[in-house]
């Protein structure tokens, strides 16, 4: 079977992600007994435990989806041999998909994220940037809002281009609040600010960005297994050499998301696998192309669901 690998980013998290499957399968156990011995911090038991208010905590929350999505893949891999044709993770999830793809190393990138997820929530003091997800209109229209809501100094832009009709966008809280009320001007279904605690991919994180440079610097990288859909170009990357420039720029640039699974679409792969925590991935893949199946694996389950899956072909 020809099929992709999706890996979802921050926000799918939940209190109990991965237990089920470390109590069935050897290799989730021993995943997350890694992480804890690459974060030197008891990580499972967050992720099985809580609380929910640290979890919910970004630089935790980054190592904690990341380690959930490769103890699901590493224990799928085990029932069934795995071949991908393509792979791709939205913001954070390209650092899982990358793993998979056996570019970076999993404990490594475990400190990477941490360290990730601490500059992201430091780079933009609390309450000064926000994010919001405008409902039913295009691109084109988005671009023409977040352009008018820019003002005085005050920025805006699109973050998430997560399918049709569903963008979030980024940037001073007035800037996005401004962009709220021309969204419903201009006919959104549904105008809403998210509860997060920054503005993701917009020129806010540029001290993220600054901060994160020697971090992945630091990062030894192989060359991947299957090509992975960067999330800054929506292209397919198999050079080793411009992974750790893409992850760079990934801080500040938008999630082309929409434009990354119509890769995949064109590709004529049809079967796909979400792994680690919730099923948001699938929700967009329906918006996008529903003749592409998103298949979850987050429990036992839906791993033996996707293990049939697999072995059926």
């Amino acid at each position: 079977m020809n099929f992709a690998v999706l890996f979802p980013g921050q926000g799918s998290q939940r209190v109990g992600m991965g237990a089920e499957l470390a109590k069935n399968f050897t290799a989730a156990r021993r995943t997350f007994e890694e992480a804890d011995d690459a974060l030197k911090f008891a990580l499972s038991r967050l992720c099985f435990e809580g609380p929910e208010e640290e979890l919910r905590l970004t630089t935790n929350t980054q190592p904690a989806m990341v380690a959930a999505a490769i103890a699901a893949y590493r224990a799928l891999e085990a029932e069934v041999p795995l071949s991908a044709g393509l792979g791709a993770g939205h913001s954070l999830g390209e650092y899982s998909a990358l793993t998979a793809a056996g570019s970076l190393d999993f404990g490594a990138v475990l400190r990477a994220v941490r360290e990730r997820g601490r500059l992201m929530q430091e780079a933009c003091p609390a309450g000064e940037g926000t994010m919001a997800a405008l409902i039913g209109l295009d691109r084109e229209t988005v671009a023409e809002i977040c352009a008018q809501a820019s003002t005085g100094g005050q920025v805006v832009v699109a973050a998430n281009l997560n399918g049709p009709g569903q963008i979030v966008v980024a940037g001073h809280t007035p800037a996005v609040r401004r962009a709220l009320e021309l969204a419903k001007e201009r006919g959104s279904g549904k105008a809403i600010e998210l509860k997060v605690s920054a503005p993701f991919h917009s020129p806010l994180m540029g001290p993220a960005r600054a901060g994160m440079e020697p971090v992945l610097e630091g990062l030894a990288v192989a060359a991947p297994r299957f090509g992975v859909i960067a999330n800054v170009t929506a292209e397919v990357n198999l050079d080793p050499a411009r992974i750790k420039p893409l992850l760079l720029e990934q801080i500040t640039a938008p999630v082309r998301w929409e434009e990354s699974m119509s890769v995949i679409a064109r590709s004529g792969i049809t079967e796909t696998f979400e792994f680690g925590c919730g099923k948001v991935l699938a929700g967009l893949m329906r918006r996008i192309d529903r003749n592409v199946i998103v298949r979850p694996v987050e429990d036992l389950a839906s791993l033996k669901a996707a293990a049939t899956a697999l072995a059926a072909e």
